[in-house]
Parts: structure tokens; C-alpha cells; sequence
């Protein structure tokens, strides 16, 4: 296979004739797997360039089709940045293909809200320049999954696990930004001679009907010797028992749908939870996204990805959560019955009935079973098109089936390292999971164990199955932080002080004001930037002297604590006592004296300080507290900040400068070690050979202690060097 494949036509006749197929992590031999992700790479790769020639011109790139996301030129370049980013957060690469477009291309939208996607003005890159960036990185990962040493099984620590990842994150935007284009208005959108390629089948609706399921013992979750790759919230293990309940035969077609939206539905407050009816007066449209009605009087019709054809009652509806839900209420009413989605386990009970996962017919070399995987359709189908065991249809594929599970981590949950806040932001009681799969969903996404949530609002190609089967409980919570790294930092940042220490954040933040007064003329107190602002206490300390309060750090895990307690005024966590003994804490913005009046002026984000986003510029204050020994070019940080720190400006460094190579390559310490001359080189020297000849430094650098609880009889206490350096002035 050529290292790249560049022309519009190769990529065509690549997509036409290749089907997704899995990866195994297993195998005899390294080279023939090679080749497989080598496939599998170019193949989604090309696969997913693919959706954007649907569109009619470059300024149909630029437009939102829906007002919660960005235009699709993000999207475009999305996936690319994230295997240039991810190959260097795991230290497998060292090099940018353009750090501008990686840095501005690498967070997307979870629609945290109905109106939060933040308006401020994107500078957004022109479609040639997110093309060569792919071309680019194409080459880039071709060359690495050729060159790189690994061994099987793939692991979690394999270097190839990185490249899985980066396949099976631009599959899941496959089928996300394929929800996008079927949002965009027509005139900005063209057929394809292979997303054009519809379902022909159109029909009445089958009379749907409730058939039985038996109860069974289930365990949920992967594990560390499962055959394919997995996202980190499909491992673990959950032990469950099923009660037997009744599915239904089908999915909700359209046309049994429409019993509800002519029966007022979208009207009536009782079929709707609190927050499904305030989405539907934040909507305004009584009728399924997809569904299209010129005119009062018209009948509907219905949009797929590329055009508008005649409503076919016989597929399945496409909803979200809210919509499913009230349906399900208003079908309980109907007929006297306790109506609602299944739940996780429930739903993989269901699918129980079917043995076969994706590589299971793709090895026995039959088709898919369902349609999934782009293997049949590029649309939806009828519901009574693909028959699976006990009498029930579209167990996978079609469209995916919202359940009632709020989702979070089995027992054993762990992040992965590289991809640390892939789930651990959606365990939040607002991301429900849906199951099965859908028309458009490859890879990963269309296999058995596959765990994905979204908000409850959320559009995609997905509908609902119900069943009859006894009212839930309100789901339970996990309200708490139970990440003992991330708990440690907020125990760290707001918890008591111990052996007469002083909070650490406060301390350095006092200190600083302290030598604000030695500074040469008024450093300005209109911007500040915290770097590694980790849970945020030093964020909340700056806004007292500062109008605004830029806070960053790398790992979104941490970010999630302040901006929750900004937000809700409240945090929960979990700390360590002994073994498996914790206790559960709670701190309030209104336990610190002020927070409540400066909250506002903080902005939370993660960011990555060796490569930040032009908007964070223009600083009076930089504060980076026990970064820079953390980094993995502390130089390159250092060159770079130095640009955005106003004449006259202070830039504020802590650090126990504990060098160590997993965190900062040998060749990159700024010092701790003895130069060429014999001589000792300390980090203070490295750092002002860095600085110079912009800044200097001012007055003496001072030790800052502080202590980080680990369990109620063990702390670290370690000293802090702080150095403060201003610039120059104009």
C-alpha cells in the first residue's frame, strides 16, 4: 500500500470497496498486523474525507448547521489534529505539522447546554490549509505505524494503541459529522456516488408488538484480554441481574411516531420530564428534527443525510433522549402499561439473543446481520428489514436505542492516559447511553460492548425500542469526585492546612503581591493567566487583584472541579484514610471570604502551555506554579510565554525542580545536572538563560512549603522555589 493516498479518485475507490473491518489486538505475527492498522488507517482516513465532498462549496464548510456546534471546517481538521496531538502527548512523536491549527482544532463541543457554545469570534483556517495539515499528517502517522516498535497482544501501553485510537475517535466523528451535514440546508450540500447511495425500500408501518425477554445473571465490561480495542468506560466490571420484562418486536417507525406528534404530543407538558419541556420551548417544533413539512396541510416528509424524499413510515424514527422518553410516557397512558427504554443491561440482555459481533461475520465472511457498518445502507431502512433470534428485529444497527442509564464507570474504571478526559466529564448524571448502533456507525462503534453517551438533547441517528417492565428508581449519582489524584488536588487547594504549613495556592499568590511592590514602575492588574491552575485555588486568589483570570491547565480532569464550583457553588469529593476507608467532603465558594463577588472573573479551560491558543496573549501577570519541571519542552514554554507577557509584566515560576524523565525528556531539563565545564547547573540558571535578555529577575527567590495529604497518616511536604521575573519595558 503507497504511504499515502492523495487523489480524490483513489480515495473514492478505496471507500467503495473497503468495508470497515476490526482490528483484532491479537495475532501471531507483528508485520501482518501492521499492515492491518496500516489498512485500517488510510481507510478511515480517506473514508472520512470522504463526507466532505457532500458539501456543495468551501462556504458550506464555514456554515453551523446546528447552533450548539461549530461549522464543519472544525470538524474537518479535527481528527487529524488529534493524532498529531495525542502521538505527542504520549511522547511517541516530537514535532507540529502547524501548532496554530492544533491547538485551535483540538477541543470539540459536548453541548453542555442549549446555549453555552461560547460566540466569541473564530479566526477559523481556510479549507486548503486544514487539507495540507491532513495530507500532512497522513504521511506523518503512515511513517509511524510503519517505523514504530511494538508487540502483541496490542496493550494499553503499546504504541499502536495510540493509533487505534486516533481511527476509532475519527470513526465516532464519521458518524457525528454525517448528523451535521443532514443538518446543513440543501443548497450547500451535493450528491455522492457513494453517500448518496439511499435505501429504496419504503413502506407502511408494521403494527408493532411487545414480545417476551428472560431475566438472566449479567456481567458488564471488558477486559484487559478483550480482542478489540475499547474506550476506557467499557472497562471494568458490573454484576447484575435481569429481570425477565417484554420488548418490543421493532423499533418506532416513523409512522407509529406520528400517532403521538398528531395526538398533540409536543404540546402537552405531562409526557415531558422538567428538562424535556423546556427543550421543547427552547425548540419550538412540534416533530422530530428530521421530519420536514413545507407547509400547514402538507403531509411530512423526511430528510436524510443528502436529500428530502416521501416520508417512509417504515423506518425508524430519529429522536433524542427527551423526545423517546415522552413518547414512552405517552404510550404508558395509552395502554395502562408501565412503557419506558431499557436500560444498559437490559438492552445487552436483549442483544444476548445475537452471538455474533463485528469480526465474528467479518472473519466467517458474511455480510452484517443488520444494517450497520455502512455494509447495506447509507440511510435508515424499514423496521422489518433485518430479523435477528426471538422474533425481534434490529437488535444492532438502524438507528441507535437510547436507554435509561445515566453513564458512568464500572468498578475498575481507570483513564487512559493519553485520552484522560474521553469519559470522566460525561459521568455526570446528564449523558445517557445509547446502544446498538446505527446505519453510519463503523469501527468501534459498531460492536457489542460499545459505550457511548450523549447529552439528553443530543441529535444523531438514533430512535428507541422500548419496554414494558417496572418504573425505575431516580437514578443515583455519583455526585462525588472520586479520582484520588483529582481529590488530592482539591483536598490540596482547599482542604486544612497541616503541621502549621499554609495553604500553598493562598501562599503564593500573597507572596506575588508582595513583590508586585518591588517591581519597577505599577505592573498593570487588568489580565492574569494561571498555568497549571490544576483544581483552581490560585485562580480564585488572582481575580482578587486582577479585572480577568485566565485559568489552564493540561488535564481536563482537574478543570472540572473549579468550574463546577464556579458554576454550582458547591464541590464534592473523596479522600483516602486507609485502604478502602474514605470520607466524603464537600467545600462551598461560600466557605472562602469574597469568591462569590470574584468568581465571574475566572475562565476555566484546558489548554496545553507548550502550545497555547493565540487568544491567551497580553498578560500583566503569568503564574506558573510547579509547572515547569512538569513539562515536556519547559524551553519551548518559556520562549513562548515570554511573547505574551505585556512590557513591564511579571512572569512568577514555583517548582520542587523534581526533573524526571517521565515527564520531561533528559536533553529538555532546564538544569539539575553539571554542565560541560564540570560545573553544577541549577534549574534558577537555566531559567534566566531562558528569560534573558528580556527579563530580569526580581529580588531574592524564596521557598514556599506545602504539603499533599495522601491518606490521614501520610503527606508529602516539599519546598517550592519562587522566582519572579519582569519584562522589560517597551
Amino acid at each position: 500500500m503507497p504511504s499515502q493516498i492523495a487523489s480524490s479518485l483513489a480515495a473514492k475507490s478505496l471507500i467503495e470497496t473497503s468495508l470497515s473491518r476490526s482490528v483484532l489486538l491479537t495475532g501471531s505475527d507483528a508485520e501482518t498486523k501492521r499492515r492491518e492498522i496500516l489498512n485500517s488507517f488510510h481507510t478511515t482516513f480517506s473514508q472520512y474525507e470522504s463526507l466532505f465532498e457532500c458539501l456543495a462549496d468551501d462556504d458550506a464548510f464555514f456554515t453551523r448547521a446546528n447552533p450548539l456546534r461549530h461549522p464543519l471546517i472544525f470538524y474537518y481538521g479535527h481528527t487529524s489534529c488529534f493524532f498529531i496531538n495525542k502521538l505527542n502527548v504520549a511522547r511517541l512523536i516530537n514535532q507540529r505539522v502547524d501548532a496554530d491549527l492544533e491547538s485551535m482544532l483540538a477541543i470539540g463541543v459536548d453541548e453542555m447546554s442549549w446555549d453555552d457554545l461560547n460566540e466569541q469570534h473564530y479566526d477559523w483556517p481556510r479549507v486548503k490549509q486544514v487539507k495540507a495539515h491532513r495530507d500532512q499528517t497522513r504521511k506523518v502517522v503512515d511513517n509511524f505505524i510503519r517505523h514504530c516498535d511494538f508487540s502483541l497482544p496490542i496493550n494499553w501501553q503499546s504504541p499502536m494503541w495510540v493509533i487505534l485510537m486516533g481511527i476509532e475517535h475519527e470513526r465516532i466523528h464519521l458518524e457525528t459529522t454525517s448528523v451535521l451535514i443532514r443538518e446543513l440546508p440543501l443548497d450547500q450540500i451535493k450528491p455522492h456516488t457513494f453517500w448518496s447511495k439511499i435505501c429504496l425500500e419504503r413502506g407502511e408501518a408494521p403494527q408493532n408488538e411487545l414480545l417476551p425477554v428472560a431475566g438472566r445473571a449479567l456481567t458488564l465490561g471488558k477486559r484487559e484480554s478483550d480482542r478489540l480495542y475499547g474506550w476506557d468506560n467499557e472497562y471494568g466490571r458490573l454484576d447484575t441481574i435481569v429481570a425477565p420484562f417484554k420488548a418490543s418486536k421493532y423499533l418506532v417507525s416513523n409512522g407509529e411516531f406520528l400517532e403521538f406528534v398528531e395526538g398533540q404530543g409536543y404540546q402537552k407538558k405531562q409526557y415531558w420530564s422538567d428538562e424535556g419541556w423546556q427543550w421543547v420551548q427552547f425548540r419550538k417544533s412540534p416533530h422530530p428534527v428530521f421530519w420536514v413539512k413545507d407547509s400547514d396541510g402538507e403531509p411530512f416528509r423526511y430528510r436524510t443525510m443528502l436529500e428530502v424524499i416521501d416520508m417512509p413510515m417504515d423506518w425508524p424514527v430519529d429522536l433524542n433522549y427527551l423526545e423517546s422518553k415522552a413518547f414512552c410516557n405517552w404510550k404508558s397512558e395509552k395502554t395502562g402499561s408501565s412503557i419506558r427504554m431499557p436500560t444498559e443491561a437490559e438492552w445487552l440482555n436483549l442483544r444476548a439473543l445475537h452471538k455474533d459481533d463485528l469480526p465474528d461475520w467479518q472473519q466467517a465472511g458474511k455480510a452484517a446481520p443488520g444494517n450497520i457498518n455502512l455494509e447495506h445502507h447509507n440511510s435508515s431502512c424499514p423496521v422489518n428489514q433485518h430479523a435477528f433470534e426471538g422474533g425481534f428485529f434490529d437488535l444492532i444497527g438502524n438507528v441507535w436505542q437510547w436507554s435509561e442509564t445515566p453513564i458512568d464507570g464500572y468498578e475498575g474504571f481507570e483513564v487512559h492516559p493519553v485520552y484522560d478526559d474521553f469519559s470522566t466529564p460525561t459521568f455526570d448524571g446528564k449523558h445517557n447511553l445509547f446502544k446498538g448502533g446505527s446505519w453510519a456507525s463503523t469501527g468501534n462503534c459498531a460492536i457489542r460492548d460499545a459505550r457511548y453517551a450523549f447529552r439528553r438533547h443530543f441529535i444523531q441517528h438514533a430512535g428507541l425500542r422500548y419496554i414494558e417492565a417496572p418504573m425505575l428508581p431516580e437514578p443515583k449519582v455519583n455526585i462525588y469526585e472520586s479520582d484520588q489524584s483529582v481529590s488530592q488536588y482539591i483536598e490540596f487547594h482547599y482542604g486544612e492546612s497541616h503541621f502549621d504549613v499554609p495553604n500553598f495556592p493562598v501562599a503564593c499568590i500573597e507572596a506575588i503581591t508582595q513583590y508586585r511592590q518591588l517591581a519597577d514602575g505599577k505592573p498593570g492588574h487588568k489580565r492574569a493567566l494561571d498555568l497549571g491552575c490544576a483544581t483552581g485555588r490560585s485562580s480564585f486568589e488572582l481575580a482578587r487583584h486582577f479585572d480577568h483570570v485566565d485559568a489552564l491547565d493540561f488535564s481536563a480532569r482537574l478543570i472540572e472541579a473549579p468550574s463546577h464550583l464556579q458554576k454550582t457553588g458547591a464541590q464534592r469529593y473523596v479522600i483516602s484514610n486507609e485502604g478502602e476507608l474514605v470520607s466524603y467532603k464537600e467545600i462551598r465558594l461560600s466557605d472562602f471570604e469574597g469568591y462569590e463577588e470574584i468568581k465571574d472573573k475566572v475562565d476555566f479551560m484546558q489548554g496545553d502551555a507548550c502550545n497555547l491558543a493565540a487568544k491567551y496573549d497580553d498578560y500583566d501577570l503569568v503564574f506558573a506554579g510547579n509547572l515547569i519541571d512538569r513539562l515536556y519542552d519547559p524551553a519551548l514554554f518559556l520562549t513562548q510565554i515570554k511573547k505574551r507577557i505585556r512590557p513591564g509584566g511579571l512572569l512568577v515560576l514555583t517548582s520542587p525542580y523534581t526533573w524526571l524523565e517521565e515527564f520531561t525528556p533528559r536533553d529538555k531539563w532546564l538544569g539539575g545536572f553539571k554542565a560541560d565545564t564540570g560545573e553544577n547547573f541549577t534549574t534558577l540558571e537555566g531559567i534566566k538563560e531562558a528569560l534573558a535578555p528580556e527579563f530580569e529577575m526580581i529580588g531574592t527567590p524564596r521557598d514556599i512549603p506545602f504539603t499533599i495529604r495522601e491518606t490521614a497518616r501520610k503527606f508529602q511536604r516539599t519546598n517550592a522555589e519562587m522566582s519572579v521575573w519582569q519584562k522589560e519595558e517597551a
